[in-house]
């Protein structure tokens, strides 16, 4: 029999990207948990099974219902009440008593869930994959992430506001091959706390020089420096105008002044010895050169 692996908050983003991908693989029975069926859902794509995060004794039967041995979490923790949704599912699938491991994704402050996480018998692990590389991509590059975030670079507008020097390392990191690392993650008789991987290592200096080739284009380029970021602020590119619908200007004012003392501290850099890749390596990923160069031309 197939294994089962339910994705919560499957329909869209990360979590459709790691469908698709589970599909793709025929090893895995999955079905998707969501709090409403999208529209126009495919019938080829895993069936979404409507959940209330609120009812815990409901999400445990849904998880014993289908017999779901592993729980991958994709839920946007970016505010208490979808904090809480993810803690509840958290709290179901220790309940569960097929349900033997769960999976939280990088992006965003996950202190609680990990908290919680501990308090049970789940064998979990929590994703780390630097920053996703589609937003430079975007929108020549096939992706389910919504508009682009753009941290550091504004490719459309020719700018760049790089926190430090520029000769930090990042590791960048396309959501395909995420997905990739995710469903041979699977196949390990152990996850640890923490699993890394990532796509292509570069500093934004390297960026900005494959950016200015890819578009012909010199940038305007704004190097913020530690000061500036401690207070939580950053150089407003003219793109992030798109992402005030999904974010405030001041939470991701806050957010990205965050990443760039996160990056300027190292931790945008993925441990290359423990990483998947090191274990996987026949994953191929996409390098920055490979998405930055879909703006030739354009």
């Amino acid at each position: 029999m197939s294994t089962t692996i339910a994705i919560a908050g499957g329909t869209g983003n990360i979590g459709k990207t790691i469908s698709d991908a589970l599909v793709a693989a025929a090893k895995y029975k999955v079905i998707v948990l969501a709090r409403e069926a999208p529209k126009n859902w495919s019938p080829r794509a895993p069936p979404v099974i409507k959940v209330d995060y609120d009812d815990i004794n409901a999400v445990t039967n849904i998880l014993e219902k289908h017999n779901v041995h592993t729980v991958i979490s994709t839920i946007s923790v970016i505010t208490p009440e979808s904090g809480a949704a993810e803690r509840n599912l958290i709290k179901a699938a220790a309940k569960a008593t097929p349900t033997k491991r769960l999976q939280l994704p990088q992006h965003q402050v996950r202190l609680a869930s990990m908290a919680q996480l501990r308090q049970t018998d789940l064998e979990w692990t929590r994703f780390h994959v630097g920053y996703f590389l589609d937003y430079y991509g975007m929108p020549h590059i096939e992706t389910h992430l919504p508009a682009p975030f753009a941290f550091v670079f504004d490719i459309p507008n020719k700018m760049a506001a790089i926190p430090g020097t520029g000769d930090d390392l990042i590791s960048l990191t396309y959501t395909r091959d995420v997905a990739k690392f995710v469903v041979k993650a699977l196949d390990l008789p152990k996850w640890e706390e923490e699993t890394f991987c990532y796509g292509d290592k570069v500093t934004w200096n390297q960026v900005l020089k494959l950016a200015e080739e890819a578009t012909g284009s010199k940038f305007n380029v704004v190097y913020e420096d530690l000061e500036k970021l401690e207070k939580g602020e950053v150089t407003e590119l003219p793109s992030h105008a798109t992402a005030y619908a999904f974010f405030p200007k001041p939470l991701l004012q806050t957010y990205f002044s965050k990443f760039g003392l996160y990056l300027i501290a190292g931790l945008f850099d993925m441990p290359t010895d423990k990483s998947l890749n090191k274990i996987f390596p026949e994953v191929k990923t996409t390098t920055v050169k490979e998405v930055l160069d879909l703006w030739k031309g354009k």
